[in-house]
Order: C-alpha cells, then sequence, then structure tokens
C-alpha cells in the first residue's frame, strides 16, 4: 500500500493529563507516535534524516539493519515527532511506551532510556517488541490463537517469534537479515536491467507509488504528449508569404543600392585613371618619374595594368560579358613560346632565352648533350603550365555557362510562377518527388544492388547489367589470370608485368563517384526554389556519408507506450528472496525455513504443542501485504512439517498499524505502570539494570 505521511502539528497537547502516555512505534522505515487509548496514531512520516544543504549525502537512518545505533539522528526523529505532537518545551511530561526489535542489545537499549530520561525529563519509559503487539491486538481481535507462530518480514529483517500462553518466547526466536527493502532493490535491479533508458527514474522511494499499487502489471512513469502541430491555415500560409516577398524585396533593393553604390565607385575609378593616362600622354619622357611622385604609381604600365583591373571589376558588377579572349588572356604563344616548336627544332638559343635555372637565365656554355636534355626539360615544364592554365580556363568558363543556364531557368521559372503560381507550385512538388525517387533508387542500386535482384531478395538475377564499366574490367582481369595461370604451371609474379594486374585492378574509374550528377544537381536546385516559394516546404534529410540510404535510422516520436513499465516475472521472483535469500548473496534461511528452526529451538518436544503452534501462524509486517504470501508460506511449512499437521496461516487485520494499537492498548491499560521503568529507578540503579529489564505481554 502507498505510504501517506501525516505531519501535521497537533494543538490538543495540553489537554492531555501527564498520566497520559505517549506510544511510539520506532520502525526502521516508519516512525508512529501518539497517545495511549486512541486507535490511530496522531502522527506518521518516514523515520530518515536529511540536511538540505548536503543533498549529496542522501537520507540517513538512525538504524543499523533494525538496531538503533545512530542516537544524534534518532534524536532529531524524536524531536520532530514531539513538536508535531503539540509539545511546547524540551520537557515531557509523559509516560513513554515505545517499541524495539527482539532481543534488542542492552547497549542500544540503554542508550535510548539515556536519551529520553536525560535529554527529554520524561517520568518513566517502557520497552516492547512490536511484533508481540501486534500478535495480542489479533489475539483479542480472535484472529489467532494464545499459542502460535508470529512472522514478522519487516522493512530490512524478517523475524520468527513462537508464542506461548501469550507470551513470546525469546530463546525460540530467529532472525534473517532480509526484509522489504531488500525486495524493492532487488526489483530496482531487475528494472534497471530490463529499461535501462530509465534507470534514473528508478529508486526504492518511488516504488510505493499509487500507479504501481492499481497497475501490478503496468507502471505508467510520467509522460507528457508533445504538442501536435496543426497545419497551417491558408491565412498563416498567405501571410507569411507575404512577410517573406517584403524581406525578398527589401534585400533585392539593398542589393541594388550596393550595386550602385560600386558601379559608381568603379566608374570614377576608372574616369581618374583615364584622366591620368591622358595627363601622363603631355608629360616627357624625363618629367615622368617626377609626375607620378604624388599620385602612388611608378609608371604607365602600373596604371595600365590597375585600368584594366578596375574595367575587369566593373564589367563583373554589371553583369556583363567578359570581352574577347585574347583581351582577358596572355597571349599563349609569348607565354609559352617552346610549346609549337618540335623537339628536333630546339636549339641553344632558345633555351638561354626561356629557360629560368635558380631565378636566372641560363647563359653560359654548356655541352650539347646537356643543351638537349634542358631544351626537352623546359619545353615539358611549359607544356605542363599550358595544360594546367587551359584546365582552369575550362573549368572557369563551364562554371559560368551552368551559372548562366541557372539564371536562365530561374527567371523561366519565375515566368511561369508569375503567370500561375498554384499550378508552378504543384509542378515543383511533383518534380521535386520525381527526382528524389530517381536519386533514391540510384543510391539503392549503388549501394546494394550487387546483392540484390531488384526485388528486395538476394540472388544473382540481373547481376551483370548492374555492374558498372571499372567493375566489369576488375572482373575480366581476374577472369583471364585464373584462365591464363590454369593452362600450365602456375608462375605468377615472375614478371614484372604481372604485378601491373594489382593496379588495373585497383583502378576505380567509376563514374558514378565523380560528383553529383545532373539529376542531383536539378534536385538540389528545385530543393532551394521550393523553399524560397513555399514557407510549408521541408526538404528531405540526406543520409551521412558513413552510412546509406537504406541504412539510415528513422526515428519515431515518443509515445506513452515508451515510458511503461511491464512487470511480469519480477512480480513474483521479487518476493520468492524472503523464502530464497541466497537469490540476493544472502546465505540465510527463508521464513519456512525459520519457522521450523523457532520450534526445534523450544525446550519442549511436545507434537501437540508444535501442531498447536502451526495451526495459528500470524504474518505481521508491512511486506507481508504481497498477494498470495501466505499461500506460499503454508505450502512451505507443509514440506517440512509430517504429513496431516494442522497448519493455518493468517495475517493481521493491519499488518502496518497493528503494532501501535496493540501498544496503544497495552499503555492504556490499568496494570500498565507496573511495566514501565521509572527516572528515579535510572539514576538509583544505573543502566545495568535494563539488562534485568522484562516487559509482561499479559496483564
Amino acid at each position: 500500500m502507498p505510504f501517506v505521511s501525516q505531519i501535521k502539528r497537533q494543538t490538543d497537547y495540553n489537554l492531555f493529563s501527564s498520566t497520559t502516555p505517549i506510544v511510539i512505534d520506532n520502525g526502521a522505515s516508519n516512525f508512529r507516535i501518539g497517545w495511549a487509548g486512541e486507535n490511530d496514531p496522531r502522527v506518521i512520516f518516514r523515520n530518515i534524516v536529511q540536511r538540505p544543504r548536503h543533498k549529496t549525502t542522501g537520507p540517513r537512518s538512525a538504524f543499523d539493519s533494525n538496531v538503533v545505533y545512530q542516537f544524534e539522528i534518532m534524536e532529531y526523529i524524536l524531536d520532530f515527532g514531539f513538536d508535531r505532537l503539540g509539545a511546547n518545551g524540551s520537557e515531557i511530561d509523559h509516560p513513554v511506551l515505545i517499541t524495539e526489535c527482539i532481543l534488542n542489545p542492552v547497549q542500544s537499549r540503554s542508550k535510548m532510556a539515556e536519551l529520553l530520561f536525560e535529554t527529554y525529563g520524561v517520568p518513566s519509559v517502557a520497552f516492547g517488541v512490536d511484533a508481540a503487539f501486534s500478535y495480542k491486538y489479533n489475539q483479542q481481535h480472535g484472529i489467532c490463537e494464545k499459542d502460535g507462530l508470529a512472522i514478522c518480514p519487516g522493512f530490512t529483517t524478517t523475524h520468527v517469534i513462537p508464542f506461548i500462553d501469550g507470551e513470546p518466547v525469546y530463546k525460540g526466536c530467529s532472525r534473517t537479515n532480509i526484509g522489504g527493502y531488500h525486495v524493492t532493490d532487488y526489483l530496482k535491479q531487475l528494472l534497471s536491467l530490463k529499461y535501462p533508458h530509465h534507470m534514473a527514474r528508478f529508486s526504492w522511494e518511488k516504488k510505493g507509488t499509487k500507479e504501481a499499487e492499481e497497475k501490478t502489471r503496468c507502471w505508467q512513469l510520467p509522460w507528457v504528449p508533445p504538442p501536435i502541430e496543426e497545419p497551417p491555415s491558408e491565412e498563416e500560409i498567405a501571410r507569411k508569404a507575404a512577410i517573406k516577398e517584403r524581406q525578398g524585396q527589401r534585400l533585392r533593393e539593398m542589393a541594388e543600392a550596393k550595386k550602385s553604390s560600386r558601379i559608381n565607385e568603379f566608374e570614377n575609378q576608372l574616369r581618374g585613371l583615364e584622366f591620368l593616362l591622358q595627363q601622363l600622354e603631355k608629360v616627357e619622357e624625363s618629367e615622368i618619374s617626377y609626375f607620378l611622385k604624388d599620385t602612388g604609381y611608378v609608371s604607365r604600365q602600373e596604371i595600365e595594368s590597375a585600368l584594366a583591373k578596375v574595367t575587369q571589376s566593373l564589367r563583373k558588377v554589371k553583369g556583363e560579358p567578359k570581352g574577347e579572349q585574347a583581351e582577358v588572356e596572355e597571349k599563349t604563344d609569348e607565354k609559352y613560346p617552346l610549346v609549337n616548336i618540335p623537339d628536333n627544332m630546339l636549339t641553344p638559343d632558345q633555351v638561354c632565352l626561356f629557360q629560368l635555372v635558380d631565378h636566372m637565365f641560363f647563359c653560359c656554355e654548356v655541352p650539347v648533350s646537356a643543351v638537349c636534355r634542358i631544351e626537352l626539360r623546359e619545353k615539358r615544364r611549359q607544356m605542363f603550365l599550358k595544360t594546367t592554365s587551359d584546365g582552369r580556363q575550362r573549368a572557369k568558363q563551364k562554371r559560368v555557362e551552368e551559372d548562366l543556364e541557372r539564371e536562365r531557368k530561374n527567371q523561366l521559372d519565375e515566368k511561369k510562377r508569375l503567370e500561375n503560381p498554384e499550378l508552378y507550385l504543384g509542378e515543383m512538388r511533383t518534380k521535386y518527388k520525381e527526382l528524389c525517387e530517381k536519386v533514391e533508387q540510384r543510391k539503392r542500386l549503388k549501394t546494394n544492388g550487387n546483392n540484390s535482384n531488384g526485388n528486395g531478395m538476394s540472388g544473382g538475377v540481373g547481376r551483370g547489367e548492374r555492374l558498372n564499366a571499372a567493375q566489369r574490367e576488375r572482373m575480366r582481369l581476374l577472369t583471364t589470370a585464373a584462365f591464363d595461370r590454369g593452362k600450365g604451371e602456375d608462375n605468377f609474379g615472375a614478371k614484372d608485368e604481372d604485378w601491373q594486374l594489382y593496379k588495373l585492378m585497383s583502378k576505380d574509374n567509376d563514374e558514378d563517384d565523380e560528383g553529383p550528377d545532373e539529376d542531383e544537381t536539378e534536385l538540389s536546385r528545385v530543393s532551394s526554389r521550393l523553399q524560397e516559394i513555399d514557407p510549408t516546404f521541408v526538404p528531405k534529410p540526406e543520409p551521412g556519408p558513413s552510412q546509406s540510404a537504406a541504412d539510415t535510422p528513422r526515428s519515431r516520436p515518443l509515445t506513452k507506450e515508451d515510458f511503461q513499465i511491464l512487470l511480469g516475472v519480477e512480480r513474483f521472483r521479487c518476493p520468492e528472496i524472503l523464502f530464497h535469500p541466497n537469490l540476493v548473496g544472502i546465505d540465510q534461511a527463508g521464513l519456512d525455513e525459520m519457522a521450523g528452526v523457532s520450534m526445534r529451538r523450544l525446550s519442549s518436544k511436545d507434537q501437540v504443542l508444535e501442531e498447536r503452534l502451526t495451526n495459528s501462524i500470524l504474518m505481521t509486517g508491512g511486506s507481508c501485504l504481497y498477494p498470495g504470501l501466505s499461500e506460499r508460506i503454508e505450502a512451505g511449512i507443509r514440506m517440512i512439517r509430517p504429513c496431516g499437521s494442522p497448519i493455518k496461516v493468517v495475517r493481521a487485520l493491519d499488518p502496518v498499524l497493528d503494532a501501535w494499537r496493540g501498544a496503544s492498548l497495552y499503555a492504556d491499560a490499568v496494570q500498565f505502570p507496573q511495566q514501565v521503568f521509572s527516572r528515579m529507578d535510572y539514576f538509583e540503579k544505573g543502566e545495568d539494570w535494563l539488562r534485568r529489564y522484562q516487559f509482561q505481554y499479559t496483564l
């Protein structure tokens, strides 16, 4: 059952006389305090302490197993309990009945008496076993008999206490260090292994929630569904399109203004340079350096070069086509004079004129053989430079043509869009979908075309038709090499030519990997165009370079089912550790075996007494609330008892509160003052007298 704390401060403390005892059920899990004679405790809270400024240390308990040993923490617990009960000062002028575990060590009992007498000044104290109070309370209600066994699976320990004539027999008691905490911790471990993504949500403080109690098979973790994005309305789409159009118009105006400013700047520079050249024509040759002293130029050639650059920049800004190829580029014949001369017609004079060695012109006399080598080397160098330059020019021209073609297509698209926007948008979406399908199909064939037959099944049907040129060439080389080596003796590798086969096979001239094809380029253009004209368009994400389109993980939105914890075998596997503690590494006896041990420890080996004990077995304590636990205990005890022995296992009326209620009835009896240990006795006889202190449960 879920834990519900009651910490509201009481206001009727002064209405009770000083002879009314205060009853405290000091359990390892919960602390309960109230007045004698009442049916329920006034204050209930967890028996742990945590300082707000030390949250990293976690909650601390005063118990080691079920024995109090941290009395500094116990003092905090008692301070809070007495304050919530309504006590105004530090002095408590009421007798106190407090529960303890079975066979509590004398040192723990004496420290508790010292704390109550010297710190709180209570007049008298009585110590009783919680399981015994619960047994006596249920005996008064006819649940169990005078002779029987009390099985008390608690928070950290489990006890079995035999009762004869209504009194506990301490020498027949047995204990094992396993309880409800270990069951909960074992459940946490199993669920953490089963649901590692929700490991941070599992803690033993959260296991007793209402959701877990009502739904024993499914535990719903806190989950907030993501907001559902509704598609934008036509008004919203029109509003966004209008905003985007205004932004685009503003950007175009800014770009036009910037373009006009640059054109004016370049035109001013061009007029200035032309005027400077006109003035330079009127200046004599000897006065040119003096004339150019304040202009920043040193020669006519520098001015002409600057004029050419400004003219080229002005044409680029205006978007005009570039001038003749001969005007823009340097003359090839002047830059590479040795390219068109045959090798047998090269002369030393040409080498002396054009060969550059170590940044100096080669003009000294050399042997004829050296001259020939220098001629050929210089010619090869010029041919390489010319080829590289031509390649750059072709690539540049190709880019210019592509830009012009793209601009032409954009102008045509814009014209179509202005004529009929809806029809144009539908055509663009259809075209985008077709291009996406073509590109994805091509990538699939390229990725796993060699391992599938086109219908998703593995096979080799039509495999040769899907191989590219490089793959077919590699297969031909392998087939030829295998056929030639199979005719006679295998001497592959004896010749240097044999190793050229590996070089040919390693060449990958696959045209598919040279770059994006026309479909991908067109897809990119259509996608960018749709993003400009359609605010609701979202392009498809492309897979990364390390994974193919077929292997791309497809994520889905989280749902309510992703935050559900399904409890299967854990529902009965976890409570089973009460009968087999070795499942969690504790080498001790289980509940059924402990019952047999307790009966064997009794001095009298009376068969009739043992039958009376097994005929009245009471389960009490919070851990006996598991469904089916009484049947499981009965089945376990029946296996260790003779055939036909009467066995009856019952559960307490309220396994959690019956201990406090039994102590409350006992403290309200007239004979209770005879069972207390007074403050006068404590100061007169000392702590050692507590060794002989014996509590009588039958009044």
